[in-house]
């Protein structure tokens, strides 16, 4: 089975040099065949602490895929810790397979043992296609897993606090583009209305926006549209609305040249990770169509703050608090980008990138 899934990823591309290329230090793929097991936990870096990072459970096509997805979302990682101030590094894992056809306890609890085989390198907590159940059965084999429920300690869903740090980024970008934070009278679409997006929903319902919603599940839609007074939209029409503020909240590099000659916002603010398909190219592209591009590993980086403050005893309004300062940071990059004549997102990357280093420099000394 190893040699399977290796011969499968070498064909695809040269798993070292993207290793390399991206600064990863290690990448861990755990098989168990009696539970349908299939996983790989990359650790990027963890200059300024272990490596945080949820579990992704998802169908992809080729296994290659998933190296690809679990690099480059481990990477996000480090900056969304880097950017927000805490001392965490960068990791993620992905699990191979249907959420909803395949994952069982015996699965999640030997994900457990393999995180486990890290002796606290990675930590790991929920994302899309697992749930705080899933995280209660890697902790019976672990104590290196975060977002459990709020009975066991934990901080419970992180979602709102998610939501808030996108809210803030929201209103941080509309203060740059309007000279303005108000959402009032802004019209807004939301590309995906999963626990993330209808929390954000509810918080620019409040503003008094006009809020356009699209989902490939019909369930929070139905919810944006009856409490919230959304209007929905059909999936492929989302990109193309008229409106003041796009936020993508769904799955990544969802801004593409394609995309980019169909958006007429002003600008872009989502929950979604690693939503430029290439993050100079479409940076630049975002930046030359004056669309303000709020970087995505920022702003959604509330949920990583409520989970990291289950550390020092957790307490809602505290992970809160944190996540406001979002709100300022994001201006502060928005700042960097213009004096440096860079887009946002590589203005983002740098003062990322000069915290992990400064650390780095300061521990040589020891």
């Amino acid at each position: 089975m190893i040699s399977s899934v290796s011969d499968s990823i070498t064909t695809s591309f040269d798993l070292f040099s993207d290793l390399e290329n991206n600064d990863h230090e290690q990448i861990l793929f755990c098989q168990d065949k009696s539970s349908g097991l299939k996983a790989l936990i990359a650790i990027h870096n963890t200059v300024l602490g272990p490596g945080l990072g949820g579990t992704r459970m998802w169908t992809y096509a080729k296994e290659a895929d998933a190296v690809r997805d679990v690099l480059r979302l481990s990477r996000g990682m480090t900056y969304k810790a880097s950017i927000s101030g805490l001392n965490l590094g960068g990791a993620k894992a992905v699990i191979i397979g249907d959420p909803k056809k395949d994952k069982s306890e015996a699965m999640m609890r030997k994900f457990g043992r393999f995180i486990e085989s890290l002796n606290g390198k990675y930590i790991t907590a929920e994302d899309v296609g697992t749930t705080m159940k899933d995280m209660e059965y890697v902790a019976m084999e672990t104590d290196h897993v975060v977002g459990l429920p709020e009975v066991r300690g934990g901080g419970g869903d992180p979602s709102p606090v998610t939501a808030y740090g996108v809210y803030m980024g929201m209103k941080a970008a509309a203060k740059k583009a309007y000279g303005s934070e108000s959402l009032e009278g802004k019209s807004i679409a939301i590309q995906g209305v999963g626990k993330v997006g209808l929390h954000l929903v509810e918080y620019v319902h409040a503003e008094g926006a006009k809020i356009y919603v699209t989902d490939i599940f019909d369930t929070g839609v139905k919810v944006a549209v009856e409490k919230f007074g959304a209007i929905s939209v059909p999936t492929e029409d989302i990109f193309s609305l008229d409106v003041d503020i796009f936020a993508p909240c769904a799955l990544g590099a969802i801004i593409n040249t394609e995309t980019l000659g169909k958006l007429k916002c002003n600008i872009i603010a989502g929950a979604a990770n690693n939503q430029l398909e290439n993050e100079q190219e479409h940076g630049d592209l975002c930046k030359s169509n004056n669309i303000l591009y709020a970087p995505d590993f920022l702003i959604n980086a509330g949920g990583l703050i409520n989970v990291f403050s289950e550390y020092n005893g957790y307490i809602r309004e505290v992970a809160m608090a944190q996540t406001e300062d979002i709100y300022n940071t994001t201006l502060n990059i928005f700042d960097h980008a213009e004096k440096n004549n860079v887009n946002t997102q590589m203005a983002a990357i740098q003062l990322a990138e000069k915290r992990v280093n400064d650390i780095l420099k300061m521990q040589s000394t020891y």
